[in-house]
């Protein structure tokens, strides 16, 4: 599976830390949409790369961070079919995956553990879909 992967300056350590985990731990392929020095950008712009890349179905999945994880997640979810989902924990992750189809992993670099922060990844990609009534309602957000 390939993943597109987009911070601003606050989440740009952690993006790299993630990147090492997905490439050399995981085995996925990453594409970097920014940020590429912690020097200050705007984050509505990354959120835009990879929202637009998961929209049109070139990428599966996204994940996006910033300092809060709010500023990305209002951004992405402008896209149609992007349903970015902020986890804070194990469960808010698990649940996003398997009650909202979840499709981008948004989290806040500066309130969210490094630690905690890759267990999260984890969670949301090794997490699948329930469907069922969950399908159904997933159907009326996009309708």
């Amino acid at each position: 599976m390939k993943i597109i992967i987009g911070s601003d300056h606050a989440g740009f350590d952690l993006k790299n830390r993630y990147k090492e985990l997905l490439t050399h731990e995981l085995g996925y392929e990453v594409s970097d949409a920014g940020a590429y020095s912690a020097d200050s950008v705007d984050y509505p712009d990354i959120a835009r790369k990879v929202a637009f890349a998961v929209s049109s179905g070139e990428y599966e999945k996204g994940v996006l961070i910033c300092g809060s994880g709010i500023g990305m997640s209002i951004a992405a979810n402008r896209f149609k079919g992007v349903r970015a989902a902020l986890c804070h924990d194990h469960f808010t992750t698990e649940l996003s995956r398997r009650h909202n189809n979840a499709n981008i992993l948004v989290v806040g670099a500066r309130v969210t553990g490094e630690g905690l922060a890759l267990e999260i990844l984890k969670v949301f990609l090794k997490t699948g879909f329930e469907g069922g009534r969950h399908k159904t309602r997933i159907d009326k957000i996009e309708n």
